[in-house]
């Protein structure tokens, strides 16, 4: 069998990409998510995301991490409503249901703007920070991210008792101004440093801002730019978050399963 593909990208952020609207891929096969992600014996991607047909929405997006587990995705959310405009399923504004819940997009001209779920609020944990914007993120805050040992660091705080048994995404994050910053991520699922995260920015974001009274942050990656507009509530809870930034078809392909 030939699986027709597409494969996208947000800020070095990349997806495996299928039209599923017939229901014909197996969401239940685990190793061949795992074997399409591999970049040595598959196509290589971050992650794999399947479109379907949702009775209540302009579609579904059902994320996969490339060791086959499941989370939210803002990058990949991101490159799903730049998909979906180009199959014609949507035109320049959506609503969508991923897996924490629904969620708006506004696509333009290569930008898409994607509203996050809203965030309870802000913890301290292991004398960092930690929350969750529809993906557990730990944030920290460096020096000069440049030089961190990231993928050692990451991977221990990612595997810390204080996150078992299910792990936390760790964010290393340095402060270029009041309204800026610079953030490398470690992702759970991939299991290594990703040049961009969707979720993980937010999560800086949105900690950075707060220590900073600002609700627009400018984030740099390794993988490009994005920006993050946030309200902040009395209660410490977050809401109307909008992850801004570029998402765009690399390439096509069909592969045999």
């Amino acid at each position: 069998m030939e699986l027709l593909f597409y494969k996208y990208q947000g800020t070095g952020n990349d997806f495996v990409m299928i039209d599923d609207r017939v229901e014909s891929f197996n969401l239940q096969n685990l190793e061949l998510v795992q074997k399409l992600c591999n970049r040595k014996f598959g196509i290589g991607a971050d992650g794999l995301i399947a479109i379907r047909n949702h009775p209540d929405f302009d579609f579904e997006m059902i994320y996969f991490n490339a060791d086959g587990s499941q989370s939210m995705c803002g990058n990949g959310a991101r490159c799903a409503v730049a998909f979906c405009s180009f199959l014609e399923i949507i035109q320049d504004k959506t609503r969508f249901l991923a897996i924490d819940g629904s969620h708006e997009a506004v696509i333009s001209g290569g930008q898409v703007e994607l509203l996050m779920g809203d965030v309870k609020g802000i913890e301290d944990r292991l004398g960092d920070f930690y929350l969750n914007t529809g993906s557990p993120h730990h944030i920290r805050f460096v020096e000069s991210a440049e030089g961190y040992p990231v993928y050692e660091e990451g991977k221990s705080i990612r595997n810390n008792a204080a996150y078992a048994p299910a792990g936390t995404n760790v964010n290393f994050v340095q402060s270029v101004s009041e309204d800026e910053v610079f953030v490398r991520t470690y992702e759970r699922g991939v299991e290594d440093e990703t040049l961009s995260c969707g979720t993980g920015v937010t999560a800086a974001a949105i900690v950075y801002g707060a220590q900073h009274h600002q609700n627009h942050i400018k984030i740099n990656t390794i993988g490009g730019n994005l920006s993050v507009k946030f309200h902040s509530n009395p209660d410490g809870s977050f809401s109307k978050i909008w992850l801004i930034g570029p998402a765009e078809q690399v390439f096509s392909g069909k592969i045999k399963i």
